[in-house]
Formats: structure tokens, sequence, C-alpha cells
């Protein structure tokens, strides 16, 4: 699927940024094993941290402080902050709870937002994974992220 995101893209002249928090540059590690990526992909910003998250991609600490680092409003601020600071043509931004802790009855375990960044503005998509385990939980969110990306990118006009 990243071969395919890499090729629309670059066919398309279209660039290409992550923001990633429970995945730690899964997403960007898939994108870049990609022969040729470097005509599409710019940059990834690994956040992992509620400080990088502010610093890098300009999140605000009231929606940190107010929602929480995993929600629809941080994940839409990392998508819009990484394709501004980037100033490619799409972003996506990935904030979960991998687990095995650190769920809550509101937040469980395997909930991971999603958002995209593009010329049209933003999407979000929230996942309930469950508690399948973190290597599943990170490997099912690159799979959502690309297919974000290859949802934007084939909503835009084409060559």
């Amino acid at each position: 699927m990243a071969g395919e995101i890499v090729g629309l893209a670059t066919a398309r002249n279209l660039t290409l940024a992550t923001a990633e928090s429970c995945t730690g540059g899964l997403v960007a590690a898939a994108l870049t094993a990609i022969e040729g990526s470097s005509a599409a992909f710019d940059r990834g910003f690994v956040t992992y941290s509620n400080q990088a998250k502010q610093d890098l991609l300009g999140v605000s600490a009231r929606s940190l402080d107010e929602h929480g680092a995993v929600s629809e409003i941080v994940a839409r601020e990392m998508a819009e902050g990484a394709r501004m600071r980037a100033g490619v043509d799409f972003a996506v931004s990935i904030t979960g709870i991998a687990g095995p802790g650190g769920g809550s009855e509101t937040k469980p375990v395997g909930l991971v937002h999603f958002a995209l960044a593009g010329p049209n503005g933003v999407s979000h998509r929230a996942e309930r994974f469950g508690a399948i385990g973190r290597d599943a939980v990170r490997a099912a969110s690159v799979r959502v992220a690309l297919e974000l990306f290859e949802a934007g990118i084939n909503a835009q006009p084409g060559p």
C-alpha cells in the first residue's frame, strides 16, 4: 500500500508528511522503505510527548489540557501543524493508546484518532481496535493512516 501511495503522490506531484505519536514513526518508515519515496515524502514528526506536540506541531496546551492527547481535536491540530510546518500537500496524524496499559473507561486501550490535513481541509477518523496487543494496534494504525493518504490523494484532480 505504501508503494501505491508513493506512486500516486509522485505522479500527481503531491507532497506528504506525517505526525505520529503512538506509532513512533512507523508510517514514515513504511513510506521511506519505497524506492523513490523522496519525490513525495518530505518529513515525519514523531511527537510522543505532549511537549513535542506543542513544540513541533503547534498543538495548543489548552486542547491537550481539556481533551487529552488522544482526542479528535489534538489529532486535527497535529495534522494541520504538520502540513503547515512542512509546507506539504497532505499530512496525516496519529494519536492513540497502543497498550497494554494506559487506557481508561472513556479512552480504552486500542483507541486511536487519525486526521488528514489537505487542500480541502481536515478530516478525522477514530478507530477502536481493542486490546489486541501493542504491535497489532500500531500495525493497524499504519494501515489506516495509509488509507487516509490514499483517499486524500485520490480525491485530488490527477494528471
